[in-house]
């Protein structure tokens, strides 16, 4: 332990703590703008700064070491003054346009004008050249970027995608893809990490409401809308609820408030996305076992973020992927098929718009293989905090709203498709439907969690022992299937370069592409720390755990679905409508250009 004073208070921390970090565990609150707990440290805003005694200038806290004996002063007169001239410099070559920018009234760079009691800026002369971008995905507003770094510390460590760094010098330095190339035109994942943690509206999502609300106003159109199993556990503290708190039944309503015509539940496709891709997996296992082809280890094919950073890091090993559709794409092309016929309305004049954790959705459905008989599965995605800025417009109070519950034929679902919202939580669901498929029997863990594979660590793995199968599996006993689990794009390289060296011991992979999964999604609401993701995940458990239905092969309209339309799991049908195929890109996207 070192011991020091801070404030006239003699207090001692951990060996290697920051001042920062010193002042924190004593409940001494320093102001600070690009420091980020557990994820970014960089000391360039410089708004954190101390008196530290015998220092000769002002010392930057988040960067400092507390020393045996330091005197250190937080809320000195030249600390306060400082601070104030340091964000003045900031603000000065930042737009004044708060009314006009989503992030008003939730923007890290307002909230410290409020805290260091700085009403306008002294300031004026030059700005530097900030330019609009925009992709499917992220919207890029360079004229607000504050220059914190923030991304580029979550693009290239946290993820390791590394298409965003500090461009230029001085005062022509930009944060952005090098040689100030669009980011639709690098290999960007679309992740959206990094507008997770902007603390202004320099990165955001690109903005889909106003389609939506003109496609709900549009007479001429039938308007459905599905929800993602992260979004549950977490819109709710957008309106000012505890993290962690489920509103399921409170967003169902809120849909029918805002003028949806059908409220679908993206978790009924879930279930059938086991359906499908334990099927998958069960054939490829098979051909393996008995001299058959087949490419394992097979990988999901849920997170679109996933599925883009594979395409350009390791377009060799597409193979490897799942052939199955997004569970949102696979309702999409449900409610324009199966769902159409039954209400005898033409798919054309459908619009469907999902309700995702996620910005690499809205570059996913503009991939010219997500359609059927060229229309789009489906037509806008909003992320989490898009719609909750379209229940706040509407006037709609969320949090006083009666329960109510998802429409049929396409909103019944079990645990097990609930848990796709979490890391782990697709392996989780596999496991429970193949093994009781192959074995007649429940899978033998307690509550039916593969307790291996729970948790928020970046790679999990999990061994299951195939024992007296049933007749149609008897190829199967004995044999161990060796399972991995990582979310984030990191763990995923590390799992990539396995299959890539020949390496891999596993049978079955799943990958989410935010650390965390789904309730880490780049659309969720800010912040996203480690204790929030604890109580999203946590949600996330208690509802599937709530829940009567716990396996997706008892999900009765599933099978339902099956036995009116799809007639069987990789079927024809089934491959016309809820299978795809992935694109070879390379790192440069060179392959695009043979």
């Amino acid at each position: 332990m070192v011991n020091f004073k801070i404030n006239n208070k003699s207090v001692s921390v951990p060996e290697g703590a920051t001042i920062l970090e010193a002042a924190k565990q004593n409940n001494i609150h320093i102001p600070n703008l690009c420091y980020l707990e557990g994820v970014h440290k960089f000391g360039s805003c410089r708004l954190c700064v101390v008196e530290v005694e015998g220092a000769k200038s002002l010392q930057p806290s988040c960067m400092v070491t507390v020393r045996e004996g330091m005197v250190v002063k937080t809320n000195t007169e030249k600390v306060r003054k400082a601070r104030k001239v340091l964000y003045e410099l900031i603000l000065s070559d930042h737009p004044k346009d708060c009314l006009n920018c989503e992030r008003n009234q939730s923007c890290e760079l307002q909230e410290m004008g409020n805290m260091l009691g700085v009403g306008e800026a002294r300031f004026e002369g030059k700005r530097s050249a900030g330019c609009i971008d925009k992709s499917p995905s992220i919207t890029r507003d360079m004229s607000k970027c504050i220059l914190c770094r923030r991304c580029i510390t979550v693009c290239n460590e946290i993820q390791q995608v590394g298409i965003l760094n500090a461009q230029n010098r001085g005062f022509k330095t930009v944060v952005g893809p090098a040689m100030d190339l669009p980011i639709n035109s690098v290999n960007c994942a679309y992740c959206g990490q990094c507008t997770v943690v902007c603390p202004v509206g320099a990165l955001k999502e690109t903005d889909a409401i106003q389609d939506v609300w003109q496609a709900i106003n549009n007479p001429n159109k039938r308007v459905v809308v599905q929800v993602a199993p992260a979004i549950r556990a977490a819109i709710g503290e957008e309106f000012g609820l505890e993290p962690g708190t489920l509103v399921t039944g409170k967003l169902a309503s809120a849909l029918r408030e805002l003028g949806f015509d059908d409220v679908f539940d993206t978790n009924f496709t879930a279930d059938l996305t086991i359906m499908e891709e334990g099927t998958e997996f069960l054939t490829r296992v098979k051909n393996a076992l008995t001299g058959g082809q087949a490419t394992l280890p097979m990988i999901t094919s849920c997170s679109p973020g996933w599925i883009k950073y594979v395409e350009h890091a390791y377009p060799e090993e597409l193979d490897h992927l799942s052939t199955c559709k997004s569970p949102h794409t696979m309702l999409g092309a449900l409610v324009k098929s199966y769902y159409a016929d039954k209400i005898k309305v033409d798919p054309k004049d459908m619009y469907v718009v999902s309700i995702m954790p996620c910005t690499a959705k809205k570059f996913e459905i503009s991939r010219p293989e997500m359609q059927n008989n060229g229309v789009p599965n489906v037509d806008a995605v909003l992320t989490t905090r898009e719609l909750a800025k379209m229940i706040k417009e509407a006037g709609i109070d969320f949090v006083n709203l009666e329960d109510s519950k998802f429409d049929n034929p396409l909103g019944l679902s079990s645990g097990a498709a609930d848990i796709f919202g979490v890391t782990g939580g697709v392996m989780e669901a596999a496991l429970r439907t193949v093994y009781e498929v192959v074995t007649g029997r429940e899978l033998p863990f307690d509550k039916l969690h593969v307790t291996p594979i729970v948790g928020l660590e970046q790679i999990k793995t999990a061994d299951v022992i195939i024992e007296n199968p049933v007749e149609a599996y008897r190829f199967l006993d004995g044999v161990t299937v060796k399972v991995a689990v990582t979310s984030g794009l990191a763990g995923a390289k590390i799992l990539l370069d396995q299959i890539a060296k020949g390496e891999s011991p596993y049978h079955f992979i799943e990958v989410m592409g935010c650390p965390g999964g789904c309730i880490s999604g780049g659309g969720q609401p800010r912040p996203t720390t480690p204790e929030i993701r604890q109580k999203r995940l946590q949600a996330i458990y208690k509802e599937d755990e709530g829940k009567q239905l716990r396996k997706s092969h008892e999900n009765e309209d599933v099978m339902k679905l099956y036995a009116e339309f799809l007639k069987e799991p990789n079927g024809h049908k089934s491959h016309e409508l809820l299978h795809t195929h992935y694109t070879q890109r390379g790192k440069f996207n060179e392959y695009l250009c043979k």
